[in-house]
């Protein structure tokens, strides 16, 4: 156990580890093939080296898309909420979020945490979930340039990014080219393994049937659902097409089937969300299902449009010519494929919308259902840790605002000398206490994710925002509506002057609290700076109401001693109120101020 909880602390050293199996698994077999040449074409040793390759470039898959979300997902979650005025910007949004990060699974996932969320609407996802097909055939485009020999170089300066670097900057980029080096080094490995299969007729007539399109859309849709990525399919397959193994219109089929295939990220993401986050996902799947439906028939336009403006090698011939342009053909008809996808279902965006509203219509809340749930944690965003600490960020500013409900109440309640009131605060902190737990269940999940320190110290601050606010909601309940129950029922009234000063007086408090939420949920320097700034008020007002009480009691008989009591631990509570104001103020302002 104590292993597993170090092995975890160090990710850098996990990385090592895995990429060393990785290799383990490509040397001893790549020799053990030159000892084993009774076995036809070293089927053992071959099929290890490709299995040793296929894993160095999965793993330089998943390093280079953990990279990349690492340097740009702090702002990716804002950007996909905020720039999707519409189904036309969405889908150019979609396309470059997911460019960046490689992977439209994650785009799509995020997609549907932000629709389940409420902060995007289901016209807004389309127009996103449609332009992500277009980003991830970046990847292809990439691989499909045939630079492996240069893999190893990618490798070493990416390993020296991320062993020297200091900066988590450096470090991040230091893995997006280590990863990219592993993904040519991976295809070079696979593609030299390959090489005798040219000469073996039973797999070159299994490559044949990939034309058939049924066929090879669903082993691509398979091996893309089994693997969770397309772009590492789509890399496959013209990985196979420059050793000439497969035919263009075979690697059109197979980059079709990937597109069906990763349609199942986006069903798991959405299985027990609220309907908004399962019509987003119906989206995604219609939308590529559709997609393919329509090329099945046209692959060979698809294919003679491709190889219209992509390079041609006519000094070759045979297996040579295709094998060096091939893998370009396959890149440029998947993204060809995808643009013109989007183009096509974007004009039907509302009829879309509307299609999966009716599949998938509202329903009733069942009885019994809890007085509330949290509307913004997504288990399914904890891979993505800039996205799911925003929406921790989210959440917190929920039980924010039911503290700042209790605190009004509470006013309410003592201008009114209100029983019922004082008793719905105790009601409203059970609801804040809710909150309270299921943010911290969620913020402990994050925060067994690999953080980079940026995203560790916002953890930190969010952590100890959500349990300073739970504090003050049990202050709420447990002080100022305790007190406020022992006015009314024992009928003490304050002092006209009293009272005056203590209304103002929670009124500054309030504000201070507002500000502090306002910090918490938009990050904001200025706001916790403002709660700061209202010391001196606050103070005066606590000094001012003291000052009145002991002039009271100097002045008062012992039936008016009770009530003075409670306006002092009124005022005491008051003054606690805006000192845990402050806590969490301090989280959000710079160190130098």
């Amino acid at each position: 156990m104590s292993f597993r909880v170090k092995f975890k602390r160090y990710p850098f050293t996990r990385r090592i580890l895995l990429l060393s199996l990785s290799l383990s698994i490509y040397i001893p077999f790549t020799a053990l093939a030159e000892e084993i040449p009774q076995l036809p074409m070293a089927w053992l040793g071959m099929s290890m080296t490709v299995l040793g390759g296929l894993a160095l470039f999965l793993f330089g898959m998943d390093q280079m898309t953990d990279a990349l979300k690492a340097a740009a997902g702090a702002k990716l979650q804002t950007v996909l909420a905020r720039l999707t005025s519409n189904r036309f910007s969405g889908a150019l949004v979609g396309a470059l979020a997911t460019a960046v990060i490689q992977s439209s699974s994650v785009t799509t996932v995020l997609v549907v945490g932000f629709v389940s969320a409420g902060l995007m609407t289901l016209s807004q996802s389309i127009g996103v979930i449609m332009g992500a097909n277009i980003g991830t055939t970046i990847t292809a485009q990439i691989i499909a340039f045939k630079i492996t020999r240069y893999a190893l170089g990618f490798v070493a300066l990416g390993f020296a990014m991320l062993f020297l670097g200091r900066q988590e900057r450096v470090k991040h980029y230091g893995g997006i080219i280590l990863g990219l080096g592993l993904v040519f080094f991976g295809m070079s490995i696979m593609s030299e393994a390959m090489t005798p299969l040219r000469t073996y007729p039973p797999f070159l007539d299994l490559m044949v049937r990939m034309e058939h399109p049924l066929l090879g859309i669903a082993v691509g849709g398979i091996f893309t659902a089994l693997i969770q990525s397309s772009s590492a399919t789509t890399g496959i397959v013209i990985v196979l097409a420059s050793q000439g193994f497969i035919t263009l219109p075979a690697g059109i089929a197979l980059a079709l089937g990937a597109n069906v295939g990763t349609c199942v990220t986006a069903m798991l993401a959405a299985i027990g969300k609220p309907r908004p986050a399962l019509r987003a996902a119906a989206v995604h799947v219609l939308f590529n299902l559709a997609g393919v439906l329509i090329w099945v028939g046209l692959i060979d336009c698809l294919a003679q449009v491709a190889v219209s403006f992509s390079p041609a090698y006519a000094q070759l011939s045979g297996i040579a010519r295709a094998a060096a342009e091939a893998p370009r053909q396959i890149a440029n008809a998947n993204t060809l494929f995808n643009i013109v996808n989007t183009l096509i279902f974007i004009m039907f965006t509302p009829s879309l919308g509307r299609f999966v509203t009716w599949l998938f219509p509202d329903k009733a809340s069942p009885r019994g259902a809890p007085i509330i749930t949290p509307k913004y944690l997504d288990n399914h965003l904890l891979d993505t840790p800039s996205a799911a600490l925003n929406m921790a960020r989210l959440e917190i500013g929920q039980l924010g605002y039911q503290v700042l409900l209790m605190m009004s109440m509470a006013q309410t309640a003592l201008e009114k000398q209100s029983d019922e009131l004082f008793r719905e605060m105790e009601k409203a902190d059970d609801i804040a206490d809710i909150l309270h737990a299921a943010i911290i269940e969620y913020l402990s999940k994050i925060g067994k994710r690999q953080l980079t320190e940026l995203q560790a110290q916002d953890y930190f601050r969010l952590t100890q925002s959500a349990d300073t606010l739970e504090g003050i909601g049990d202050i709420l309940e447990s002080g100022l509506s305790g007190l406020g129950l022992k006015m009314t029922q024992g009928k003490l009234n304050p002092s006209t002057t009293t009272q005056h000063i203590l209304e103002s007086l929670h009124k500054q408090v309030f504000l201070s609290l507002e500000a502090a939420v306002k910090a918490i949920v938009d990050d904001d320097q200025q706001a916790a700076q403002e709660v700061l700034a209202l010391r001196r008020s606050v103070n005066d007002a606590v000094e001012g109401a003291f000052h009145q009480q002991v002039k009271s009691l100097a002045q008062s008989d012992l039936d008016h001693l009770e009530t003075l009591q409670l306006e002092f631990e009124m005022t005491d509570k008051l003054k606690q109120i805006y000192s845990l104001a402050k806590r969490i103020a301090r989280l959000y302002v710079p160190r130098e101020v």
